[in-house]
């Protein structure tokens, strides 16, 4: 698989240029005053980057947002470990590809360790994806959320949505009351689970057919085809469609934070893959392993843990999540009750343990193809 979530999610605008200053030179004095992060969007916001700068005057502070995971690891591949300090990515990459090829670094075990203290019970086990095989810290979760579909719970109750799972797009009745949020990627792993496969093992010959019968059905019955979560929510919303292929905490909860709480991302309670139908994404932020390293870097890192920066990072860039810091309660104290209902606490914790973790699509390179021609017909 090539993209990740953000690109799933339709964000592949998001700003390509740095926060502030211009183009990054590989080359610096005094790294110690500087820090340079590549990031999701939420990071680089002033909100989160602008009290460092503060508390650490002097300093240069610089982030640049990424399109998708592979983009960003291809630049440290490329020699850019010189240029960044920290990079801010999903769930598979840290332990799979950055940590086995030298591309990030272990973290100050003693230094922040204890914040997973205060993380939510999901995380404070501590989070195994933190972890290399050799037991190095290797990355600090932050923003999170399950990725599955969405309804109008004033036409399909939350309950029903539950229960029937994917096979809700398959009912001959839904035929022409559903779009489809083409985030490509995201759509092939939802497919997978609708068509009863595991997208995250190898889908060969017959159960190839079953992706491309589901697919072709997907397309067949959608009324409304777009990458824009803000047109599928308000068709959603003016009542064109009752529900949508694709979707979660994140495409749901701007609708949401504006009253429409009846626009709901659903979870489904069971699935084919150990008895779980839901994913979820968990962003890490790693070390880079910078031959000329900055000690600003796990400053920040430890910065952005702290209750208001948590809240930050959680509400920002027009679009809403969870945080593995709302386990402090100091951080929960900063969320008001619209706040904690535009991204669907009530359910969160019952809805992480119906999610598999997002990993890479094994059979990606063959789903894609069956997957893109489904869509032209």
């Amino acid at each position: 698989m090539t993209l990740t979530r953000r690109q799933f999610t339709g964000r592949a605008a998001a700003m390509a240029g740095l926060a502030v200053g211009g183009p990054l030179s590989p080359a610096f004095a005094a790294r110690n005053d500087q820090m340079n992060i590549l990031c999701w969007e939420g990071y680089n916001s002033d909100e989160v980057l602008g009290p460092f700068r503060s508390a650490n005057a002097g300093a240069t502070v610089r982030a640049e947002s990424g399109t998708s995971d592979p983009d960003m690891i291809n630049k440290l591949r490329a020699g850019e470990t010189s240029v960044w300090d920290l990079i801010n990515v999903n769930q598979p990459w840290a332990r799979d590809q950055l940590y086995p090829e030298g591309l990030i670094k272990p973290l100050n075990k003693d230094r922040f360790m204890p914040h997973f203290e205060k993380m939510l019970p999901e995380f404070a086990a501590p989070y195994p994806l933190s972890f290399a095989d050799d037991g190095n810290l290797i990355g600090m979760p932050q923003r999170y959320g399950p990725f599955s579909f969405v309804v109008n719970t004033d036409v399909i109750s939350r309950e029903m949505a539950e229960d029937q799972g994917w096979n809700l797009f398959l009912d001959s009745k839904m035929k022409d009351r559903y779009g489809v949020l083409t985030y490509d990627n995201w759509n092939v792993i939802h497919m997978c689970l609708t068509a009863g496969l595991n997208p995250f093992a190898p889908v060969e010959g017959d159960d190839q057919a079953k992706f491309k019968s589901v697919a072709e059905q997907i397309f067949g019955g959608a009324k409304l085809l777009t990458d824009d979560l803000v047109a599928m929510n308000t068709a959603l919303i003016n009542g064109e469609i009752d529900a949508y292929f694709t979707g979660g905490t994140y495409t749901a909860s701007p609708a949401r934070f504006d009253g429409a709480t009846n626009i709901r991302a659903i979870t489904p309670k069971s699935g084919p893959v150990d008895g779980k139908g839901g994913v979820v994404w968990i962003e890490l932020t790693s070390a880079v392993n910078n031959p000329d390293p900055s000690n600003l870097a796990e400053d920040f890192l430890e910065f952005v843990q702290s209750p208001e920066i948590s809240k930050a990072v959680a509400f920002t860039e027009g679009t809403y999540n969870p945080v593995a810091q709302m386990g402090n309660s100091e951080v929960m104290a900063l969320f008001d009750a619209d706040e904690l209902d535009a991204i669907q606490m009530d359910s969160l914790a019952e809805e992480m343990d119906r999610s598999l973790d997002y990993e890479v699509v094994a059979s990606y390179d063959a789903l894609i193809e069956i997957y893109t021609k489904a869509r032209r017909s």
